[in-house]
């Protein structure tokens, strides 16, 4: 009696042990049939790939940028109280200057010191202050600026500073990682992530006819002060410098927004080499198109950049290029958008050729073009904007800052044939101010020049006799 007990039990135990196995496997198979990837034979599945669910590491980004990103520090001269009168005659205490402090960040780009950051940070500075991540400061000297990409590139002496590799931007991908780094609010080498969530953003900041904005959107947080900073990839790579947020108080609130590395490669290796942008035009005026545009034309397809005016003699026009056209590819590379028309077209130099792909009354049709500059030439400008002007200068002396009543000032002492000449103006004639701006310098004119975002220059002078006079003109038409 006592082993048929026995023998019941066992037998108990082992069914109870095969049934617990079986459902065991059972689990398992129903897991890895769960994770299985839909071939491309069954046509439900035949478009579907495979998604790595696994968190991005970006903790070898966030090492290596930070010691790359730098804490740029400005200062310039508010506003002077008192009359001249005061200066020269020893009320020093009524003239007076207030020191205007600012900050931002920075990329080393290269081993020998040179850094991009924005143009919004340095444009005003007297004072370029540099601080870098291991503490060591530096004076920096501005090598160029740019007003359209809002750019500025800046040059620290000394060598084998931590430069970051550029990365590539048009890769980027939406909903990819990447890191913001830079110094909010001062706090230094701050990091935050994100990811892109849009690309060639055009958000109506810059202002202007020749801004360019086709920006890269991410919801990484980006505050006052991080602006000149890196956009980072997930290899540490720079892809972008952090420009500007989108937000209704001042400090980040949901998105923010870089200059692509495919945008500002081209700018920065330009100020590098000419000290300015060789900046390449089409000559056309354009509009993205959109459902009520294309209805209202009678277009075949909501795509492509619709040319509105053709420049007569311009790129476009010498090209065959005319009004009514939409654009739908610049080199293979399909353009949608007016911002991504200007990012294209923003990698190229005057006299760069270029192939067009426009839809003409339903017809595809390619064009060979040659681009060119501001004035209509193929030539690149070797100098800077200052020799449109077609005038040689020379620094007043106190004496005619006493006799003219004025704190500063440049005198046309000669003139050739350009803009200056054309406008009207006169030999002996003194600039006090361009786009209201104080000129005291070759380089306060540069300087004026390099901000003009509208093409406008309005100059504000003196002659010997005592005249006031005003001058109003374009650096682009005659």
């Amino acid at each position: 009696m006592n082993f048929k007990m026995f023998l019941g039990r066992l037998l108990t135990a082992i069914v109870g042990g095969l049934i617990a196995v079986s459902i065991f496997i059972y689990l398992e198979d129903r897991e890895a049939n769960r994770s299985e990837i839909p071939t491309s034979t069954d046509s439900k599945f035949a478009n579907v790939t495979h998604v790595d669910t696994k968190l991005v590491d970006l903790t070898y980004a966030a090492e290596l940028s930070v010691k790359s990103v730098v804490h740029v520090k400005t200062q310039y001269e508010g506003q002077s109280s008192g009359s001249i009168y005061d200066f020269f005659f020893g009320n020093r205490r009524s003239y007076h200057s207030q020191p205007i402090f600012g900050a931002g960040s920075g990329v080393i780009i290269s081993d020998d010191g040179y850094i991009v950051t924005n143009n919004h940070v340095v444009r005003k500075s007297d004072r370029i202050e540099v601080v870098l991540y291991d503490k060591r400061s530096y004076v920096a000297k501005l090598i160029g600026q740019d007003a359209s990409t809002d750019l500025a590139l800046l040059k620290i002496k000394g060598k084998d500073f931590p430069k970051m590799e550029i990365g590539d931007s048009d890769s980027l991908k939406l909903g990819e990682w990447v890191l913001a780094v830079g110094n909010p609010f001062n706090l230094t080498s701050t990091v935050t992530a994100g990811i892109i969530s849009a690309k060639s953003r055009n958000i109506g900041i810059m202002g202007g006819r020749m801004s360019i904005e086709s920006f890269l959107q991410t919801d990484a947080a980006v505050n006052p002060g991080n602006s000149g900073g890196a956009l980072v990839n997930s290899k540490g790579q720079l892809v972008g410098i952090n420009t500007a947020i989108e937000s209704r108080t001042g400090s980040y609130s949901g998105y923010s927004f870089a200059i692509p590395e495919s945008i500002f490669k081209k700018i920065i290796a330009d100020l590098k080499k000419y000290g300015e942008v060789q900046r390449a035009f089409l000559g056309v005026t354009i509009r993205s198109i959109d459902a009520d545009l294309a209805g209202k034309l009678k277009l075949d397809a909501i795509s492509g950049v619709y040319i509105d005016g053709v420049n007569e003699n311009g790129a476009a026009d010498k090209a065959g290029i005319r009004s009514g056209d939409v654009i739908i590819e610049i080199d293979n590379k399909k353009t949608n958008t007016s911002s991504e028309l200007q990012e294209r077209i923003s990698q190229y130099a005057p006299g760069d050729k270029i192939n067009i792909l426009v839809k003409r009354k339903g017809k595809k049709k390619h064009f060979d073009l040659t681009l060119r500059n501001m004035i209509g030439s193929t030539q690149l400008i070797n100098d800077n904007q200052i020799d449109l002007l077609g005038a040689k200068f020379q620094k007043i002396s106190k004496i005619d800052m006493y006799t003219q009543g004025i704190p500063y000032g440049m005198r046309v002492i000669k003139l050739v044939d350009g803009k200056l000449k054309r406008a009207g103006i006169k030999e002996g004639y003194i600039i006090i101010s361009i786009n209201n701006k104080p000129i005291s310098s070759e380089d306060d004119i540069r300087k004026a020049l390099s901000l003009i975002e509208d093409e406008g220059i309005f100059i504000s002078g003196i002659y010997p006799n005592g005249l006031h006079k005003y001058y109003a003109f374009s650096l682009t038409e005659d």
